[in-house]
């Protein structure tokens, strides 16, 4: 073979490899969709794996990793008896060498990142740990893992490796910023019409095609002084080409990588040191830089803030300036920065005392311990709940959302260096040290049973196959492991129903602390004055602005608490065909087009002095509580889906739950109280799928909108 016969054979290498990642892609498509009839068959009572492993074309045992439920008879006698303790109780393992869910090995270093050739980058979160103490040895080593089979959580080393754990990063502590922030001249563009909005003045721009060159070359010409950041209000034009790529995300990326003449990707600076662009498939964050000046720009979608709904530039430009004048009233020095996770934790830093307890900040947790949250600490409960779980046919389909339902959860958080409650502690303690340590702040892994008569939704959540996927198990008699937080716990041995079997296996325990209650407290009050101004608000204009601005407040606190998660971050990044070979050899291919390929990689935590999950851990678990029981002191009553008929409850998503009926529950506008958000008459098709799930709750909430407007 010669030179030219080599470089063509390569060629045809490449395109061979192209048809194979469109191939595997449609695969795992149509095997997602296999498996989640499969999920939907177990569920039927008389559902048996011998009939639906040839419909499959899967063999008896696949079927079973799939659904476990379905294992046949003979194959459960062979397994070995345990004698089940008394339900309702909270029992220790005593035993970590008898554990069936033996402690993953610690977690390996992560790697340095990779130099690469001309590359640009967007740093997001990882649905993955990068380096995480969650994954099996034979998935540390590099070798692939069933999609099919459940995940394990990780466990904490028994030996004094995992005590290591228990400690703070070496100088990475939460302070107090010593600056001022430096809020950013601002316009607001419609690419649809054209409109844009610069402070009191509205232009209507030429913008071709609505590219990225476009767009930019159309504001500073209208602008000459110059502005830092263009918020989109509607068009999306980075999903102009959307109808040329198999996923949104490559439209995106594609979008934000198109020449720029006269700009370059934008490489930092300053204390809010933003680099790269954001490839997020609906939301991404464009990042200039003048290749001639010291100029500076971004481009974003205002959807990270709020949904608007047909509003015009002018509209949202006065929800911010009521965002900016409302959060003032609390903070003297606040800045509406670029998206909503980095106002929240900005404005959250200036809470910090500056005096006193704290005042010299908040540790961050070790590399270990946070990886151990990130991949046991799940985030809001979705469930879609079919037949024979819920009848065929709904006699209605009712909405209760909770009203700024994580604002609800932030009176405690855990503070301080944690410690470790091993199975053998917990059990050597009293009944009244074992409940104040479950009612404190904990993070705990325990081994469950759901009792034998049980006929209502699940309490806790557990893994489910997939790699970040949760379910609820409530099939009688289920026993499984998992990780969940004091208020899930507490709700599992003490709901209104049957208490649940509940074995603690090991913990981690924190001092309860306040760290983001003044914080909270002042977005609350801020919310709640942005909607009593959306409310009494004559000009229907500024009505819709308060409106908007109250969202906006929503997202802060939602998004703040979601960034104090910080998950390892995923690197992703663009590399011509011509310069191949320098993609990193860690990289997974994700996206390619006839001159570029996409790729991403992790790169694990960075140092993040405002890294916090297990504040982001505490709120999520009472939130997911809550959506099971919540008391309403003022009214002596409780609320929630363990409080309706068992077959009642259709789904959950994050801070809401779909019933077959209408429920008494009381609404004050207080954080956390269910509204009554979406009605729709029966009878219907209960739904199978997400997407239908999401057709019912539209028409539902447009049925009781019509129904209030007649009233």
């Amino acid at each position: 073979m010669d030179a030219q016969s080599y470089t063509t054979a390569l060629a045809e290498l490449r395109a061979v490899r192209d048809d194979i990642k469109k191939a595997q892609t449609a695969l795992a498509r149509l095997e997602a969709q296999r498996d989640k009839q499969i999920a939907l068959l177990a569920g039927y009572d008389k559902a048996k794996a011998e009939r639906i492993a040839p419909a499959a074309g899967l063999s008896l045992a696949e079927i079973v990793v799939l659904a476990p439920a379905l294992a046949p008879d003979n194959l459960a006698a062979d397994q070995p008896a345990t004698p089940a303790p008394a339900q309702g109780t909270t029992a220790a393992h005593d035993s970590p060498g008898d554990d069936p869910y033996p402690p993953a090995a610690q977690a390996p270093t992560a790697m340095p990142p990779t130099p690469s050739a001309p590359v640009q980058e967007a740093s997001s979160a990882s649905p993955l740990p990068a380096e995480a103490p969650s994954l099996p040895a034979q998935q540390q080593a590099g070798a692939p893992a069933d999609p099919g089979a459940p995940r394990t959580l990780p466990s904490i080393p028994q030996s004094e490796a995992g005590q290591g754990w228990f400690t703070h990063t070496a100088n990475l502590v939460s302070k107090r910023p010593n600056f001022t922030q430096q809020a950013r001249p601002t316009v607001f563009l419609d690419t649809d019409t054209g409109l844009l909005v610069h402070r009191n003045q509205t232009h209507r721009l030429d913008l071709g095609a609505g590219t990225a060159a476009e767009i930019l070359t159309a504001v500073f010409h209208t602008i000459p002084e110059g502005v830092e950041r263009i918020y989109i209000t509607a068009g999306d034009p980075w999903h102009r080409d959307a109808d040329r790529y198999p996923y949104l995300r490559d439209a995106v990326t594609a979008w934000l990588n198109a020449p720029t003449p006269g700009w370059r990707t934008d490489t930092g600076r300053g204390k809010d040191r933003m680099a790269g662009h954001f490839a997020h498939p609906r939301h991404p964050v464009a990042r200039y830089q003048r290749e001639d000046a010291d100029q500076h720009v971004e481009i974003r979608s205002v959807g990270e803030w709020f949904d608007v709904d047909g509003d015009d530039p002018a509209t949202v430009r006065d929800a911010f300036v009521l965002l900016w004048q409302a959060l003032r009233r609390h903070w003297s020095d606040a800045v509406v920065m670029g998206s909503p996770s980095q106002t929240g934790r900005d404005l959250w830093t200036r809470t910090i005392p500056a005096r006193g307890q704290h005042a010299e900040g908040y540790p961050v947790l070790s590399e270990e311990l946070r990886g151990l949250l990130h991949a046991t600490a799940g985030q809001g409960r979705t469930e879609l709940i079919t037949p024979p779980q819920v009848p065929d046919q709904l006699p209605q389909l009712v909405e209760y959302d909770r009203t700024f339902a994580y604002a609800k959860h932030t009176w405690k958080s855990p503070v301080g260096t944690p410690c470790r409650v091993t199975s053998h502690t917990f059990a050597s303690w009293s009944e009244k040290e074992q409940t104040k340590a479950l009612f404190g702040c904990g993070h705990w892994q325990v081994r469950v049973t759901v009792p034998d008569a049980w006929q209502h939704v699940g309490i806790l959540p557990a893994p489910a196959p997939g790699e970040r996927a949760w379910h609820y198990p409530h099939t009688p008699g289920t026993t499984f492991t998992t990780w969940a937080g004091g208020p899930e716990i507490h709700t599992a041995l003490s709901n209104p129903i049957q208490p649940w079997k509940v074995e603690i296996l090991d913990g981690i325990l924190w001092e309860d602390g306040k760290p983001l209650d003044d914080w909270a407290k002042k977005l609350k009050e801020t919310w709640t004055n942005l909607t009593a101004q959306a409310h009494f608000q004559g000009d229907a204009q500024q009505a819709r602005a308060a409106h908007l601005a109250s969202r906006a407040v929503r997202a802060i606190l939602l998004y703040g608490i979601g960034s104090f998660a910080q998950r390892p971050r995923m690197v992703t990044g663009t590399t011509p065909r011509t310069l191949e070979r320098d993609i990193p050899a860690d990289a997974e291919i994700i996206g390619f087009d006839d001159e570029r390929i996409t790729w991403q990689r992790p790169t694990g935590f960075s140092r993040d002095p405002n890294a916090h999950p297990e504040w982001a851990a505490a709120i999520w678990s009472g939130a997911r509580a809550a959506l099971l029981t919540q008391r309403h002191r003022d009214d002596n009553t409780y609320a929630g889906a363990l409080y309706t008929e068992p077959g009642s409850v259709v789904a959950f998503r994050t801070d809401a739950v779909y019933l077959t009926s209408v429920q008494n529950w009381p609404y004050h506008h207080q954080p956390g109280d269910y509204l009554l958000k979406g009605h729709l008459a029966g009878p219907l098709a209960a739904p199978g799928s997400e997407e239908d799930l999401l057709a019912l709750r539209d028409a539902g909430r447009t049925a009781l909108a019509a129904s209030h407007k007649e009233a």
